[in-house]
Parts: C-alpha cells; structure tokens; sequence
C-alpha cells in the first residue's frame, strides 16, 4: 500500500485529483500484495439461496416459495444479477445453501444444501452451530473453486425471502444497534407494517442478547446464506482476492466475518450504499465507505456487480498512467 501511495506520487495529474480511486488503487494493492494490483478482468458472482423460517411469523410481504422461483430465475439466466454480470463479463454460480423447496431438477445449480431453510429467528435458534458451520464452509469451498478456476474479483450474492430480517438482527447485534434503527423495507413489507416486523427483529435480538462467538450468533440469528458468504468473504481475503460487497444481507455476512477473521473487512471494498438502513449502519461499523448510492434494495450481488467498472477503472489507472519527469511529494 505505501508502494501504490509511493506510485500515485509520481503519476501525471494535480495530486489527489482522482480522489477516491487512488485510495481503491490502494486498497487493491494491499489486499493482492502488488504494486501495481493486477486490473481484474475475471470476475465471478456466486449467489447463495437460503429460505427463513421467520417468514411463518410474518417478515415478508413474500412467501417462501419465491426463494425456489428466484433460484430457478437465475438457473436460466433471467435474473438482474445474471443480466448485471453479464455486463461485466462476470460468470454466475448459483448455490443452493438452505431453499426448503426441492431443487435437485436444476442442472444449473450447485446443490450444498445443508438444512432445508432455517427455523423461526423469534422462537428459537435459526440453527445449529454444526450446520452453521457446514454453511460456512460452503462458501470456503465456492471461493478456492472460483479462484482455482481464474477468477480474479469475486463478488457475493443472495436470495432468501426474509432474509433482512435474520439480516437485521445480526447487524442489530454485532454493531449495538437496535431493532427499530436496524429494520427496514426489505422486498416489501408485510402486511402487519413495518412496526410488526421491527417487533420480530427486537424479538430474535433480545433472545441471541449477550451472544459473542461468530458462529453462534450464526446459529442463532443467520441464515444459511449469511453464513455462507461469511464463508465466502473470509476465503477470499485468504485467498488475496479482491472482493466486492453487496447489500444489506452481505453486509451482515461481512459482519460475521470479521469476526470469524480479524481484518476480513479491512480486504472488503463496499459495493454501493444499499437503501436498507441496516446496510449503512454495518458499513460505517466496518469503517467502509461504499462505492456508489444508487437506492439499491434487491440483493443478488446486483450492487456490487455495479461497482466493479470502479475497482477496474482504479487498478487500471495505477497501472497504466504515464509517470511525470519528476517526482512530487504525496499529497
């Protein structure tokens, strides 16, 4: 990083002139360990699918079978993050990790399912600490897969209708926030309004109160993909693998995260400001500032596919920008 500050100082424009790309160029110098960081041009989306028990409680205006319908959606290619990924050239691998629906007709899915969806937030654990941790490891797997096979910027995705409740509590607890400053919209809210959903998000983060271990908070507040792209985020700062974030439920993910591995979050560069104000609040906690704000709220990857032009365009021009004659003290 102090190479890439070094590089920045020498290249041919007013100092600072392009802002936050240089801290980027920067940040990508670190996270690969290269001066200057290779210009990604393979990227790769992994979108991991899990179905919430805490939809029976009603959290979303959705039923769970949209999780599976989604899931097929993307098989096909019709998805937003398929079309968004397909303009950056990035492949698309969906993993089932915990839809309740049967999937195996799927060619075009990857089957890690550990449970079928997970049990109500609000009554009791989501899951056990075994299967949280099986779900981590799916993510683990995705990304040495992914990166075995060339990808060089990796960007995580979601699919789980009632996902921003599990997402909210976990952001609730990790970052000392409570419900009503956590809950938001999601997909739509229930029909109860947006009080009843506040109400289940207190509820699950009351009964997890005082839980420390990252993988119980998991077991008691996740998902299934919340934990796999815990997983997913942790391999790839191992890994010296850029990697982008999404929204609300992958800032969550990058929350558990960082705790299951310090400095996750200091390798994560912040796709966009989603619209869900649980998102906001984990990034400010992770001390990252996002990309773009584009009033995002679906999830998918869709976001942080956006971004990666970005995180392109900022290794390209540290690489490639002409050196001036003389060198000039950093600014």
């Amino acid at each position: 990083m102090a190479a890439a500050r070094r590089r920045w100082a020498t290249r041919a424009e007013p100092p600072g002139a392009l802002g936050r790309l240089e801290d980027l160029a920067v940040q990508l110098a670190g996270v690969t360990g290269l001066c200057p960081p290779p210009v990604p041009a393979s990227p790769a989306v992994a979108v991991f699918a899990g179905d919430h028990g805490v939809v029976s409680d009603g959290a979303s205006a959705w039923p769970s079978a949209v999780t599976a319908a989604m899931v097929e959606t993307m098989s096909a290619g019709g998805a937003a993050v398929c079309v968004l990924a397909a303009g950056i050239g990035a492949s698309v691998t969906v993993v089932d990790v915990g839809v309740a629906s049967p999937l195996d007709h799927l060619e075009n899915v990857r089957h890690e399912r550990v449970r079928p969806g997970t049990a109500s937030i609000v009554r009791g654990p989501a899951m056990t600490a075994a299967e949280a941790a099986a779900a981590v490891e799916v993510g683990i797997r995705i990304v040495g897969e992914l990166v075995d096979s060339g990808a060089d910027c990796l960007i995580g995705g979601d699919m789980g209708i009632g996902n921003t409740t599990a997402a909210a509590a976990i952001i609730g607890a990790a970052c000392g926030r409570s419900a009503e400053a956590v809950t938001g919209a999601g997909a739509g809210l229930p029909a109860r309004g947006p009080e009843h959903k506040r109400r289940l998000v207190a509820a699950a983060m009351q009964r997890a109160k005082g839980c420390a271990d990252p993988l119980e908070l998991l077991a008691q507040l996740g998902g299934l993909e919340i934990a796999a792209l815990a997983g997913f985020y942790v391999a790839a700062a191992g890994r010296r693998t850029p990697f982008i974030v999404d929204g609300a439920i992958a800032a969550a993910a990058l929350c558990v995260a960082d705790l299951l591995s310090a400095e996750v979050a200091s390798h994560a560069i912040a796709g966009h400001l989603s619209a869900e104000p649980a998102a906001g609040i984990a990034l400010e906690h992770l001390g990252l500032r996002p990309l773009v704000d584009l009033d995002l709220r679906l999830g998918e990857g869709t976001g942080a596919c956006l971004a990666f032009p970005l995180v392109k365009a900022a290794a390209a021009a540290l690489e490639q920008m002409a050196e001036l004659p003389t060198a000039r003290p950093a600014p």
